[in-house]
């Protein structure tokens, strides 16, 4: 049956739902967490039609989610939610994103913007020349074998013992940056060639480091509490483990998609590719995507440290705390406890494309480049309709291609200068796939999670310094 605007059914103001019944094989519901205006944004690629298929799959509970921010990807759609019982579901590379724990972290600084006004091209500059960006690019450590491991045990504990961070940063990262059920025997050679260098690096595409001021609080006394005020200085980090976890994203579909005929497993489409959690191939896959989430989590501390360098360099060291505001995660698979039908269940979290939202944890949403991010704070809400999860950003309205067609990269650097943002960036095409007309809305997107209470705002963050592939 083709979908159709008709078959979505209004639940409320934000949630518009496709009926189980809607195609056969459906084993629960799909939710649409969305406003009315934006809904045709959503149904233009095949966002739906592939959320309708998550429905589908084995030990799926309550619903298959899209969040506001939600378009096409690969076999979930990105700003997907879906939880799966630990005993009769499943686990798929294809829920958790190529770009395993692909995250945010925010560093807040003691300094306004009247302060630095000045020294912004300055420190955009010094920060592009500390943190190694593009495709492939390989950073300041060459691992050992022997040290990747580590690193893919232990995560951002590990490499704050090699000197890259203070004790306390590990208190403001989501898990403390390291997941225990982490395995470095379960990753590839390959997988770990392709990230023993990139350590330290944010990639290309649309990672970014941004220099951002605090624009406008919502919430002055949660504001406070967290340390942040109006026109401050932020440092946002966007990006996660690199090539190390799209190889193991690589490795792992390729060996699900051998395997479903052994579990008597249909699916309606192969990118889909999965194995039951439980199964010695499932736990396979979770021990070495939990490897991957370490990677990523190191990766963020590792630029956090070449941020104070740079930090440090313009502004001396009477001037150099830049503490974390918190460090999260939106590509990730996690156990987690929810109640379902008045029963405390472990449920398989897939969180592709989609923050974690738990009661009064800080929760970073990056914009699209050029307009804004912000900071919210999760409320009680998120474990009752949303598995404790919340959007990740504006999502793209515009694919890459379409992007580089219609956006000349060179006219989009001098208009983003015009407004006062300083832009160093590797490839002036790639900057034209990161321009804000290729996004949605973030202010329409975030409205929408504030108005779910889902997650409630605090300050609106708008940048000044941009640095990107």
């Amino acid at each position: 049956m083709a979908f159709s605007i008709k078959n979505l059914v209004k639940i409320s103001d934000f949630i518009w739902e496709i009926s189980q019944d809607f195609r056969k094989d459906m084993r629960v519901p799909a939710r649409i967490f969305i406003s009315q205006n934006m809904i045709n944004e959503i149904i233009n690629d095949n966002t739906l039609n592939q959320l309708i298929n998550v429905a589908t799959l084995p030990g799926i509970q309550k619903y298959a989610i899209a969040m506001p921010d939600a378009h096409e990807g690969y076999g979930f759609p990105v700003g997907g939610v879906a939880g799966f019982d630990i005993h009769s579901g499943i686990i798929s590379p294809g829920g958790i994103g190529y770009d395993i724990n692909c995250g945010v972290r925010l560093l807040k600084s003691n300094l306004s913007y009247d302060e630095i006004k000045n020294y912004i091209k300055k420190l955009t500059e010094e920060i592009y020349k500390q943190v190694p960006s593009g495709v492939g690019c390989g950073g300041r450590l060459d691992l050992s074998y022997l040290e990747l491991d580590k690193i893919l045990k232990y995560g951002a504990k590990r490499i704050i013992e090699m000197g890259y961070g203070e004790n306390e940063d590990i208190n403001f990262i989501e898990s403390q940056g390291c997941l225990t059920e982490a395995n470095p025997d379960y990753v590839s050679k390959l997988a770990k060639d392709r990230g023993k260098d990139q350590l330290g690096t944010i990639g290309a595409g649309n990672h970014f480091v941004e220099i951002d001021k605090v624009v406008e609080v919502f919430d002055e006394n949660i504001a406070s509490k967290l340390g942040l005020f109006k026109n401050q200085i932020c440092v946002l980090i966007h990006t996660g483990s690199r090539g190390l976890g799209h190889q193991i994203a690589t490795d792992y579909i390729r060996y699900f998609l051998e395997i479903l005929n052994k579990y008597k497993i249909n699916l309606p489409d192969k990118e889909l590719a999965c194995a039951p959690f439980l199964s010695k191939e499932g736990q396979n896959y979770f021990f070495a995507m939990s490897a991957g989430a370490n990677f990523a989590w190191a990766n963020r501390q590792l630029i956090t440290w070449e941020v104070r360098k740079a930090w440090k360099n313009v502004f001396g060291k009477k001037q150099q705390k830049l503490d974390i505001l918190y460090d999260v995660a939106h590509n990730i698979a996690k156990i987690e406890e929810y109640n379902i039908s008045g029963v405390n269940k472990k449920i398989v979290v897939h969180r592709k494309g989609a923050t974690r939202a738990f009661p009064n944890q800080p929760v970073l949403i990056p914009g699209s480049m050029g307009t804004a991010s912000y900071v919210l704070v999760g409320q009680e809400k998120s474990f009752d309709i949303s598995f404790g999860s919340t959007c990740h950003g504006a999502g793209r309205r515009m694919s890459r291609t379409q992007a580089k067609k219609q956006i000349r990269g060179l006219a989009l650097k001098r208009e983003l200068e015009q407004k006062g943002i300083a832009i160093q960036a590797g490839s002036i095409l790639g900057l034209a796939e990161e321009a804000p007309e290729a996004y949605k809305d973030i202010n329409s997107v975030i409205d929408v999670i504030h108005n779910l209470n889902i997650a409630k705002k605090i300050v609106k963050l708008k940048p000044i310094g941009v640095i990107k592939g």
